[in-house]
């Protein structure tokens, strides 16, 4: 009921695809970035969990043929303007926009340089001070431990940060709050 659209966005990249942070790292960044997006409205939703589980998988479906299409084809998400791969007359796709562009080169390589350069040097002093801190001052050595033992605790507990905040969304309200609403 909070929503009134799912947005599907497919995302490829027709030339060089970064694989790890060390492609980014050594600039490796690619050349052209194509999107993909369909609105679906949440009136054509299925209502079911059975029925939304289905769904989820055929869009998935669908975007693995859109995918084999651009990479296999013309790099270009076109082939969806004739209705080939998603939604094939279904009704739910709303307002589809195609649009092709280039995406400009917003730094040059001497600004890239100097960035890395920055994010070394700044990264490195910001390990050394916190060594620094942890040996010289204990109220530092307390908050890392605590901080340490706080994260691999709810790790081994909820399985995860994300997890943890599921958990206490689906706990029942205490007594004294509903009492409110």
């Amino acid at each position: 009921s909070n929503l009134d659209a799912i947005h599907d966005i497919t995302v490829a990249y027709p030339h060089n695809i970064p694989q790890t942070e060390r492609d980014l790292f050594t600039g490796n960044f690619p050349k052209e970035i194509h999107f993909h997006i369909h609105r679906f409205s949440s009136a054509h939703l299925p209502t079911t969990v059975d029925g939304l589980q289905e769904w989820c998988c055929l869009r998935w479906q669908d975007k693995e043929r859109l995918l084999r299409n651009f990479y296999q084809g013309g790099r270009s998400f076109r082939a969806l303007d004739q209705g080939q791969v998603l939604g094939q007359g279904q009704g739910q796709v709303q307002g589809r926009v195609q649009g092709q562009g280039r995406v400009p080169p917003c730094k040059s390589r001497g600004r890239v340089f100097l960035i890395k350069c920055f994010s070394i040097l700044y990264w490195t002093g910001f390990v050394g001070t916190m060594f620094v801190l942890i040996w010289r001052y204990t109220l530092a050595r307390w908050y890392f431990a605590s901080a340490v033992i706080f994260f691999v605790a709810q790790e081994k507990i909820f399985g995860g940060c994300e997890l943890m905040e599921i958990a206490v969304h689906n706990r029942k309200p205490s007594r004294r709050w509903a009492k409110r609403q």
